[in-house]
């Protein structure tokens, strides 16, 4: 995770000179509270020295409830708008833990205020939906970026880096033991993520293979 926080820093500080001091946390911004990656954020990344976690944007107050109660997050971090969460706290980037469906709102919402967004995979629920993504962060001169977890992972950019030294020489094949067991049921309904159709397991695998295979 901090690998990931890294990289959301940068990517935001590529599309401007970053004059920011290096003491400076980076200012994030919370979108949801859906998600259940948003509990090992929590549990991993709310007190890293390198950010400061200055507003969560979440309308259902029984979320709001349950996750400040267990993180013991003051609440008044929360607000049930995002539009009031980013004119009153001014995150320089967000991360996303909404419903895939709600994923091009949040986005076009973020890039008509200037910030940089994160979401969890995938990126859009429809191909419409990407376009839209698309055109929205070109217009809002943001960077969108998917948390694909292997990719922050050193082991694969090793990988990486010995397949296109040609250490290995010519690659025929990949196999991939990564992943984990998933839920033992998947209900799925038109609010739920598209992502739930695909095991997790199969995700990270081709994750992994692009992550090693493919050039920079």
């Amino acid at each position: 995770m901090r690998y990931l926080v890294f990289t959301l820093i940068l990517c935001a500080c590529s599309v401007v000179a970053c004059g920011q001091n290096s003491s400076t946390p980076f200012r994030v911004g919370i979108v949801g509270l859906v998600h259940g990656h948003v509990g090992g954020f929590f549990e991993h990344s709310l007190h890293l020295p390198e950010i400061q976690v200055v507003g969560i944007a979440e309308p259902d107050q029984t979320l709001v409830a349950r996750y400040a109660q267990k993180f013991s997050i003051d609440r008044a971090l929360f607000f049930s708008n995002l539009e009031d969460m980013l004119v009153k706290a001014h995150p320089q980037a967000v991360l996303v833990y909404t419903n895939t469906f709600d994923h091009r709102k949040v986005i076009e919402i973020c890039a008509r205020h200037g910030v940089h967004v994160m979401v969890e995979k995938p990126l859009a629920a429809s191909f419409e939906d990407a376009g839209a993504i698309e055109s929205a962060a070109h217009a809002g001169k943001i960077q969108v970026l998917v948390n694909y977890e292997t990719t922050w992972y050193r082991s694969n950019r090793a990988a990486h880096d010995l397949v296109h030294d040609g250490t290995l020489g010519e690659i025929r094949k990949v196999v991939v033991h990564d992943g984990h067991q998933g839920p033992k049921e998947i209900m799925w309904n038109r609010n739920s993520s598209p992502g739930s159709m695909i095991p997790s397991s199969t995700v990270r695998e081709r994750s992994t293979t692009s992550d090693v295979t493919a050039p920079i």
